[in-house]
């Protein structure tokens, strides 16, 4: 089950105590700033998870003050869309709310489970390589300070390449299904306070297992992909 960490008593919660009822995913974000991205992006990996788990998600974006400029950049981030919760009131049915903020926002909403994410530097990050700016985010625990600069994002886009290739290329080898040893270490990763970073070091140790069948990589890969967003089967049926 998927737990986090409560920002308003810093332990665990579960993120979707309801079953059968969706889950609000509530992204606060003012302002228009990579931290505000930030925020959104955290959102949109709890949906995938709680989703990735069954549980359906209605996720809505609340006290944003450019809220079509936000969406639009958060678009190029390849996060989900997300209704205008300052207006869609609380929906049917929902079971639980769960409040993603600012770490400056935490302790706003002291009924709703929240978590905190912490601030990206620098404040207007560059989007020409949006799928760069969102592996750079996901590098890092979202309560952790993240840095987009030069050096963290020539890392982040480097990393793609590679990992596309691969991907494209495992992709012409024989199908296997993923070894329920790893996927039950994606899902542990995911499932504790969203863990994208142990997700990352799976993938990793996954490119260099030489015990691991190219297809069984290929498959690991795409699932791993439903959480992290990355488009690593982008570059499939591509000759290099």
């Amino acid at each position: 089950m998927l737990r986090i960490i409560d920002a308003r008593t810093g332990e665990p919660a579960p993120a979707a105590p309801t079953r059968r009822a969706p889950t609000r995913v509530e992204a606060h974000a003012p302002g228009r700033d990579a931290t505000a991205l930030r925020v959104m992006l955290v959102a949109d990996l709890l949906a995938r998870a709680l989703e990735l788990d069954g549980t359906p998600v209605w996720a809505v974006l609340t006290g944003a003050q450019e809220g079509e400029r936000l969406r639009k950049d958060a678009a190029a981030l390849g996060i989900r869309p997300f209704e205008d919760g300052d207006t869609a009131g609380h929906g049917p049915g929902t079971g639980q709310t769960v409040r993603v903020v600012g770490e400056s926002g935490a302790g706003r909403a002291p009924d709703v489970v929240t978590v905190a994410v912490g601030p990206a530097h620098p404040a207007e990050p560059g989007l020409a390589e949006p799928d760069a700016v969102r592996l750079a985010l996901l590098e890092r625990r979202h309560h952790a300070r993240a840095e987009l600069d030069a050096p963290a994002l020539d890392e982040a886009r480097d990393t793609l390449a590679r990992w596309r290739r691969a991907v494209a290329d495992w992709a012409r080898r024989p199908s296997r299904p993923v070894p329920g040893e790893v996927r039950d270490r994606l899902r542990a990763a995911w499932e504790d306070d969203l863990d994208a970073p142990g997700v990352l070091r799976v993938l990793r140790q996954v490119e260099t297992d030489p015990d691991l069948p190219d297809g069984a990589r290929f498959e690991i890969c795409a699932y791993a992909d439903r959480f992290l967003g990355l488009h690593l089967t982008r570059d499939v049926g591509t000759s290099y």
